[in-house]
């Protein structure tokens, strides 16, 4: 407890013997050997496990995604640390908070040198105002401020702040290290699920590991729910089934999505209604999105995808509609910024559509994995030496410029390639143009072909 009578760590340790609590607050690390990951910061000898095993901590930033291990860091960070370790969350807590905490380190350290070691959870929603509240202290030592973040702190978190932390950044977990973690809670008798007698195939905890990509949070809370499940039936042991394990992801993501439908099912709808040219439709997906606490430059990216594989060159201008969007997106932010996204929403389903780049671009790409080694044929290569003249590079090259209408009698694919084509423009948009353009100049190739043979050296490459 701290000298005003609250908790110096709100966020409590787990209570092992508190079944109500959820269990990936149960079987949180006690210490940095029951920490599972993150082995390039905490692995033995590395400079932060060596910082809190002796007590030495600084201010740093924790960046990375959820269920990586930050907030659990801190909590292992707390048992090690001889300080006052303070912990709030940046989505609950304002400036008054801020100035608390700092009055707390100020007295510590006045009254008896002691540190005090501030955590500030979701850093990244503090304002400019309230992270410059850190500054000075942070500077001058009267805090430690360690701070957690989904978001990238180049953007996020002030430069001067950020000059005064280290970062350290956390990768989503493996698939072994969520597995590691799952068959931990199965085991555990005291926190986890121990006494249920639960059996799952390596085949299924994988499938979890796989579901929950990289958070270990989502991966003990399926695992809790399905626990749960099996507690119904009498029969031991109780086996989890990947079929099971489907189940419960679906009815859990349309349980706690925030807009009250599965995410990927809402960026579908959102992209389908693009691709079909309906505007209403669009525009609504995208607010169901943003009212429902979708990152907005998930959806501008989205959108700038889906201009060059939906649209492509039936309108180029759309990919630049799409990116001015992001731009003006981060620019502005919340709420002006979301009006950008919705002109460009609106502008992409009224756009001609059109796959034909998408389409080029897998067929090209066919073509390569079945002719992977195809030789640059002799005529288009570039002599710049004496010798590579003389074994023919650059022999037969044809310069269009020289000629009418910059179109010649010439073959630029290898041999084996001849006459493939990867790109065929739809007769929507712009793209009806390019495709009448593309149909007169092979119209031209073909009488240049039955009045000459192939260019074989009559002029070179410049």
């Amino acid at each position: 407890m701290s000298d005003t009578g609250t908790p110096l760590f709100p966020d409590s340790p787990p209570d092992e013997n508190n079944s109500q609590e959820p269990l990936a607050h149960r079987m949180r690390p006690r210490n940095l050997d029951e920490f599972v990951g993150q082995s390039h910061l905490l692995a033995e000898g590395k400079p932060l496990r060596r910082a809190i095993e002796d007590d030495h901590i600084g201010s740093m930033i924790f960046w990375g995604p959820p269920g990586s291990g930050k907030t659990t860091l801190a909590h292992v960070i707390a048992k090690h640390a001889r300080s006052d370790f303070i912990f709030f969350s940046a989505v609950l807590s304002g400036i008054k908070d801020v100035r608390e905490a700092v009055d707390h380190a100020q007295r510590r350290r006045v009254f008896d040198g002691g540190r005090t070691i501030l955590f500030v959870d979701e850093i990244h929603r503090f304002n400019k105002a309230q992270q410059d509240a850190f500054l000075p202290h942070v500077e001058q030592g009267t805090l430690i401020l360690i701070g957690a973040t989904t978001e990238n702190p180049s953007f996020e978190v002030n430069p001067a702040l950020m000059s005064r932390m280290t970062l350290h950044v956390l990768q989503p977990l493996s698939q072994d290290d969520i597995v590691t973690i799952l068959r931990a809670a199965m085991r555990d008798m005291e926190r986890g699920l121990g006494k249920q007698t639960l059996e799952a195939t390596s085949e299924v905890l994988e499938l979890i590991a796989v579901l929950s990509n990289g958070d270990a949070r989502r991966a003990l809370t399926i695992l809790e729910t399905a626990a749960a499940d099996l507690s119904r039936q009498s029969a031991e042991p109780r086996v989890i089934t990947a079929d099971l394990i489907r189940d419960i992801v679906q009815r859990k993501t349309e349980l706690y999505d925030k807009s009250g439908e599965e995410h990927f099912n809402q960026i579908s709808a959102l992209h389908k209604s693009l691709r079909g040219s309906d505007p209403d439709a669009a525009l609504y997906w995208l607010y169901r999105m943003l009212e429902g606490g979708e990152d907005p430059l998930y959806l501008a990216r989205r959108m700038v995808r889906f201009a060059v594989e939906d649209i492509g060159l039936a309108d180029p201008r759309a990919l630049d509609v799409a990116l001015a969007a992001k731009e003006a997106y981060h620019f502005l932010g919340t709420p002006e910024g979301e009006l950008a996204l919705a002109q460009a929403a609106l502008y992409l389903a009224a756009a001609p559509k059109s796959n034909a780049v998408y389409m080029a671009e897998h067929a090209v790409k066919n073509a390569i994995r079945e002719h992977p080694y195809l030789p640059v044929p002799l005529w288009i290569r570039n002599a710049v030496t004496r010798l590579m003249k003389g074994i023919g590079y650059g022999h037969g090259y044809v310069y269009p410029h020289d000629h009418e209408g910059a179109i010649v009698n010439q073959d630029y694919l290898p041999e084996r390639l001849l006459g493939q084509r990867f790109y065929n423009p739809t007769d929507r948009g712009l793209e009806e143009k390019i495709a009448a353009r593309l149909a007169e100049w092979r119209r031209i190739k073909a009488g240049l072909r039955e009045h000459e043979k192939p260019a074989n050296g009559k002029e070179n490459g410049r």
